[in-house]
This record gives C-alpha cells, structure tokens and sequence, in this order.
C-alpha cells in the first residue's frame, strides 16, 4: 500500500499547562483535496504550524510521503515537497508580481545561495514564473509591485508563491478569508486548477468553500478530531452539527 502523502499519528502541542492539540491521527492520500474545519479556537492554526514545522510538537509524529519530518524545522520540510500559506498575507511588498514568483523558484531549481547567477539570465526560473503568473491570472500584473495589487489578487499571488517551489503538498490556511462572494468564487476556481494533481490540505471558515472543493473534511474541535469524512458524510453527521455546524443540516 502506497505511504499516504501526509500522516499524523497522535499529534500533541502543549503550551505550559494547557494542551491544545490532543492526540491527532489523520491520514491524507496523494491528490487528495482535505479540509479542516472547526469553531474559533479548535486548534487548526496551531495544527498546520506543527505540520509545517513553525511549532514543535509535543509528542506524536509526522509523516511526509512516508518520512517522518517531526522535528524538522521549516525550511528543511519545504525542501522535502511541503509549502504553505498563511492566514495574513506573506509577499515581499515592493518587488513586482514577477519577483515575487520567481524568488520562489530558485531552491527548487538548484541556485540555493548561487552568488554567481545573474537572475536576469535564468531562463528556467523565469519560464517558470511566467507559467506560474500565467496559472493564476496575473500576467497582466506581471511588473506592478505586489503592495499595491487588491486584497484578492495578493491572496492569489501567495497561492502562486506556495506553488512555484513545485510543492507536492499545499497547506492553505484561510485562503478566502476577507472575500467578497465573487472573489471567493474565482479563488476556489484558482485553487481546483492550480492544486490539480498535487495534495492539497486547507483550513477554512467558508462552507460553500470547504464543500464545493474538499474531498473529505476534518472536523477539529478542541484540539480533537470529531469526524472525517466525504461532505455529504459530514454534512449529516450529528455530532458534527451540534459542535459546529449547528443544530441542522439543511444548508451548509
């Protein structure tokens, strides 16, 4: 049987006296769409800043591909194929659109800490941050600094960034957050196309979102995992209404 893509096995963070994340066991197949969902204050933040290495844990382990990556500090589990983005927008403000994305590709292209390379004569790192700009409709924003593009359009850009690494795990966290219904749309268009083929692992506060896009859902409720399951599985379990999603289960 294939290692799934990523593996939690009985994941613990504490902080002093309280324990926040109490004991997840989660398992998320290659390709697969996972969301995880759950009240304010459940954990989910905490869980992906373990997963990508910000937080250590406090016992448990962490599988990536079938290689435990506990313990790994961040930079070295982007480089084994794991990237992420966060709740507030990460980009490098002054530089262009383009910058940005091709920032992202040189690791991945073997420059590491090149001083020798001139990035204009890069081809490779420029032909793919050009397919990049392409993928997530910005080439027309291809110059303009990245401050100044609209809120939804720098969400789009981090997409962008998290992906150009060639990561085969995408963690997003919160990618609609602060969206009008139209924006929110157009980014779960984004993220379908752009994640296709790849693992993707989100949190999310949208339920339109989370099932329009997601596989199978999490459903974390004080650091614990309550219910996984398909949408629909999710959508009409009773547990999960009464901690979550209410008390019914009409609408999502």
């Amino acid at each position: 049987m294939a290692a799934a893509a990523l593996n939690l096995v009985d994941l613990r963070k504490s902080f002093g006296k309280t324990e926040i994340i109490r004991g997840v066991s989660l398992s998320v197949a290659r390709g697969e769409r996972h969301a995880i969902i759950g009240p304010n204050g459940a954990g989910k933040s905490t869980l992906f800043n373990l997963i990508s290495g910000r937080f250590g844990s406090t016992s448990g382990r962490i599988e990536l591909n079938g290689e435990d990556i506990t313990g790994r500090r961040p930079f070295e589990i982007n480089r084994k194929g794991l990237s992420r983005s966060f709740q507030i927008t990460n980009i490098f403000p002054r530089m262009s659109v383009y910058e940005n994305v091709r920032c992202a590709t040189l690791y991945a292209l073997g420059y590491r800490y090149s001083c020798w390379h001139r990035l204009a004569k890069l081809a490779d790192a420029a032909g793919r941050a050009e397919d990049v700009l392409h993928r997530i409709g910005l080439r027309s924003r291809r110059d303009t600094p990245a401050g100044t593009l609209t809120y939804a359009e720098q969400r789009a850009l981090e997409i962008g960034i998290t992906i150009a690494g060639g990561a085969e795990v995408i963690l997003l966290d919160e990618p609609t957050a602060g969206m009008s219904r139209s924006e929110s749309d157009r980014a779960v268009e984004l993220i379908r196309r752009v994640t296709e083929g790849r693992t993707l692992v989100m949190v999310e506060h949208d339920m339109s979102v989370v099932f329009g896009l997601a596989d199978r859902i999490s459903v974390l409720v004080y650091g614990e995992i309550i219910a996984t399951d398909t949408p629909s599985g999710i959508r009409g379990n009773r547990a999960v209404q009464e901690a979550y999603l209410g008390t019914t289960a009409a609408e999502p």
